[in-house]
């Protein structure tokens, strides 16, 4: 297990760091890294064992699907349908505390969405995770650093609490800057449901939809 200091101003040794945590995903390994909500754990979301593993390190059940980070519109594109709705969100709120669910392209992972048609899509507006996927070059998983059913980690030690040896690196930026998970929103066609509120409100979701 290692614990690499990172910070937003992705200096040499930032950069190094997140080098190292990039190659271990890619490798199919497992990374903690911070957003800023709380604490994630990372893996390829096109590699089924190593998401199978995350599922087993969280002690999460499999009927409950994950979400993906990506690091700009283009890798949503890869992994989602673009609608118009599904593009004001993006261009309203992300990078930020916003997951946004909707019908996911077929090059993603029935485990990750638990045999759903749907997937939900992250940007967290923090440097370091930003860095990570794209020197990992692909999306990567997005859900808390928490053993299923724990409080969710807003310092690296929290998720090591939690994982210890189970995960080999943790990238460390100190506490995540709010401290609390995602608001959670449910696009299809024409509907749409707040599935958790979270910083981003009900109110200011509807005012980017109705504009």
């Amino acid at each position: 297990m290692q614990i690499l200091k990172c910070n937003d101003q992705l200096d040499q040794e930032t950069l190094k760091n997140i080098g190292i945590a990039a190659e271990a995903i890619k490798d199919g390994k497992l990374v903690v890294y911070p957003t800023e909500t709380v604490y994630g754990i990372a893996a390829d979301i096109f590699n089924q064992k190593a998401i199978k593993n995350l599922y087993l390190a969280k002690n999460r059940p499999f009927d409950m699907p994950l979400s993906v980070a990506v690091a700009d519109k283009e890798m949503v594109q890869n992994i989602a349908v673009m609608t118009k709705k599904v593009e004001k969100l993006i261009d309203a709120f992300l990078p930020g505390p916003l997951t946004i669910i909707t019908k996911k392209d077929s090059s993603v992972s029935d485990i990750i969405t638990s045999m759903s048609q749907k997937v939900g899509i992250r940007i967290p507006d923090n440097k370091v995770a930003l860095e990570l996927i794209r020197q990992a070059e692909r999306p990567i998983i997005a859900t808390s650093a928490n053993l299923h059913s724990h409080p969710d980690a807003v310092n690296v030690q929290d998720a090591v609490r939690d994982f210890g040896e189970t995960v080999p690196y943790y990238l460390d930026s100190g506490a995540c800057t709010l401290g609390k998970p995602s608001t959670i929103v449910w696009i299809m066609d024409d509907e749409v449901e707040i599935i958790r509120q979270g910083a981003i409100t009900k109110q200011q979701i509807e005012g980017v939809l109705n504009d």
